[in-house]
């Protein structure tokens, strides 16, 4: 059973991710217009949130790095 710092980890990282994810989705989708820089910093943020969580959930899962 992961200990309780490790499952409120990976909850935060769910969250950050999901923000960056929701944030992507307004561009993407609902065409918010963004100047090009602000779309690099957009799709770097999303993509350093994913690669925590994906790094949380392995450790909730017990799975090396």
């Amino acid at each position: 059973m992961p200990s309780d710092d490790v499952k409120e980890d990976y909850r935060q990282a769910w969250e950050r991710w999901q923000r960056q994810v929701a944030s992507m989705h307004t561009f993407l989708l609902d065409g918010e217009p963004l100047r090009p820089d602000q779309v690099k910093g957009l799709l770097n943020r999303e993509e350093r949130a994913h690669q925590r969580y994906e790094e949380a959930r392995r450790r909730l899962l017990g799975i090396g790095l």
